[in-house]
């Protein structure tokens, strides 16, 4: 969902004014050298992410590099091209800025077709080492410096382990089962940004985003939802804004895994549901407490935002030329060869999907 806080994210040179913050102060404490290899990449004009909260504070730095050696690591890294998160600090005030970091660091790497990315981390930043935990790195080894002794973590971008949140970003589509969900206006455009970078700042348009976020929850009243299964694909398809004209303005937009769906009545309690729909839905709290209290809508579909399309698929192509037939679009079966040719259409970047 759009947050007026997340337009503070840019992607720019390093900065000596920014090095001044006391935001850094941490990492100057743990590393002796930061300030003169701070400098040493701001002479270079190289570039890192800032994020900058409500009270304009710098609340995170994120610097990628990419590199085919890397030295000081046992053992040492397999062998190709990977990128290194060098440098990733966060102040948390429940933004999920840690997701939104590593969703970058998952752009750059798609983009650059490594092969897989690594970071190095003290063992005492226990909350960062359990965020790339989550998303599929893996404990490597060590690295011995003038610092201290840093923990190294690594994520292979393939083969797939058959879980939707270590996987993302990639996707498989081998043995699925797939499904085309539909969503009104109202909530896509809010929900699911139409246009790759949206809801960014300006100042990161050079930076090719293929999401949004990495999680969404989308609650349903249809009953064919209680079919579906972590790893099943979906399709999501943003019904007309005129009616109509849905032959043209019905669109096929993005590719999702379904992590997990839930039943309201799966909940003990209002505030365990509120707790967990609200961060990645597009509801209020008094719209989700009135869905629990009324149980209007029974399902909710917890699923990673895997891929935009490039270009969205009218309704006429999805029938005319994809071949999806249905009286009812709202959350209808697809098969493998349909998703193959929405992914190949739409501009899915191949470096995405793995078979």
């Amino acid at each position: 969902m759009a947050n007026s806080s997340f337009n503070s994210l840019k992607y720019d040179v390093f900065s000596s004014s920014e090095l001044a913050e006391d935001f850094f102060d941490s990492l100057k404490d743990d590393y002796a050298g930061f300030s003169k290899w701070y400098t040493k990449k701001m002479v270079a004009g190289e570039k890192a992410y800032t994020f900058r909260g409500p009270k304009k504070r710098l609340d995170g730095f994120l610097y990628l590099k990419s590199e085919c050696i890397s030295e000081g690591i046992d053992p040492i890294l397999p062998p190709g091209k990977r990128l290194k998160i060098g440098t990733m600090k966060i102040n948390a005030h429940g933004t999920r800025l840690g997701e939104r970091f590593i969703k970058k660091a998952f752009d750059h790497a798609i983009n650059e077709k490594v092969e897989f990315i690594y970071v190095t981390v003290f063992s005492k930043h226990k909350s960062l080492v359990d965020l790339f935990l989550r998303y599929g790195f893996k404990f490597h080894g060590y690295k011995d410096t003038p610092d201290g002794r840093e923990e190294v973590f690594l994520k292979l971008l393939t083969p797939l382990e058959g879980n939707p949140v270590k996987d993302f970003p990639k996707l498989g589509l081998k043995n699925k089962r797939y499904f085309l969900l539909a969503i009104y206006p109202e909530y896509h455009s809010s929900f699911l940004p139409e246009s790759i970078l949206n809801n960014e700042s300006l100042d990161i348009l050079e930076d090719v985003s293929h999401t949004n976020s990495i999680h969404k929850i989308y609650i349903s009243g249809i009953a064919r939802a209680k079919q579906m299964r972590s790893g099943d694909i979906i399709v999501i398809y943003r019904t007309t804004d005129r009616p109509g004209f849905a032959k043209f303005r019905s669109v096929a937009t993005s590719i999702v895994v379904v992590e997990e769906v839930r039943q309201i009545k799966s909940f003990d309690t209002e505030s365990e549901f509120v707790r967990y729909t609200k961060p990645y839905s597009v509801f209020t709290k008094d719209e989700l407490k009135d869905y629990f209290t009324n149980k209007k809508k029974h399902y909710i579909i917890k699923f990673t935002y895997n891929a935009a399309l490039a270009t969205r698929i009218i309704r006429g192509k999805l029938i005319d030329e994809c071949g999806i037939a249905a009286p009812r679009w709202d959350l209808i079966g697809l098969t493998e060869d349909q998703v193959r040719w929405i992914a190949d259409f739409g501009g899915v970047n191949e470096g995405l999907i793995i078979d």
